[in-house]
């Protein structure tokens, strides 16, 4: 019988991952992509050969050709290599802000909706106040406090997602903690924090990997964005959103800016279909 079990449990483990791995194509393209933007910020020289910094004054502000994919720049530098080598800034600074919503958005959740009482009541407000300020304008008046770059930048995206992870995970621990199986690991003797580490914590988890995947690609938005209007690194930075910032300036030459931010814009869209899919797949 218990080997009729296990083959049981095999199958069903071998199908349930099978399942999984058929994905849409439209996935398939957004994991791809990804997985090409990832490897751009982690070995941007084997993409390309030219610098980022240095150009040649004499190629400036030539068109997109088989020689300069994204054209050049006012001072003649590839503005292909200049995207592939901002996207290790784009993609480092979106992490970091992920791991402090997650890390401090998580905490925050988990001891309001498994501790309760007062506790819910102080951090449930906490998160009220940090709700009710938008996301952006949190964040410019985060990094200005803080100082004017990119990693900066990434801290200020951080903390105002703080809130959101917060909210999710709190409702996550509720609604796990009022589970059977909870209930009967209290009956059995488990201690509080045992069965928080053992059983809430795992099973509330799951509904934030789609929402961490989600806050990636935002973020990365948010970073742009805020690179644009100056709160990043200053040149010779290739942060993607201080390329559009600086392309904005030369409107003769529309490469300039739609080649940053249509990497931009594919590179979120990516991350959110993802994240569709993840909140779809068990």
């Amino acid at each position: 019988m218990t080997f009729v079990a296990n083959s049981t449990l095999s199958r069903g483990s071998r199908s349930g991952w099978a399942e999984a791995l058929r994905m849409p194509p439209i996935v398939a393209l957004s994991f791809l992509i990804t997985a090409t933007i990832i490897a751009w910020s982690i070995a941007p020289q084997l993409f390309t050969t030219y610098s980022p910094v240095v150009g040649v004054p004499a190629d400036k502000l030539l068109g997109p050709s088989a020689a300069h994919w994204f054209g050049t720049d006012h001072l003649g530098r590839d503005l292909y290599a200049r995207v592939v080598y901002g996207t290790a800034s784009s993609v480092s600074s979106a992490l970091i802000a992920v791991v402090i919503g997650v890390l401090a958005g998580g905490l925050i959740g988990l001891l309001a909706g498994f501790l309760g009482g007062w506790v819910d009541v102080v951090l449930a407000r906490l998160v009220d106040v940090l709700l009710s300020i938008p996301k952006f304008l949190l964040a410019v008046i985060v990094v200005t406090a803080i100082g004017f770059e990119t990693i900066n930048a990434a801290i200020a995206t951080g903390v105002s997602a703080v809130a959101i992870f917060a909210r999710v995970t709190r409702a996550e621990v509720i609604k796990t903690r009022q589970a059977t199986f909870v209930e009967a690991a209290f009956l059995s003797g488990g201690s509080r924090w045992y069965i928080l580490w053992r059983h809430i914590l795992p099973n509330a988890s799951r509904s934030v990997l789609p929402l961490a995947v989600l806050q990636f690609g935002e973020s990365i938005l948010v970073i742009a964005s805020l690179a644009f209007l100056g709160y990043g690194d200053p040149p010779p930075a290739s942060d993607w959103g201080l390329l559009i910032s600086i392309g904005k300036d030369y409107l003769k030459w529309p490469w300039l800016v739609y080649a940053p931010a249509f990497i931009t814009i594919v590179t979120v869209l990516s991350v959110n279909r993802i994240s569709r899919w993840l909140r779809k797949t068990d």
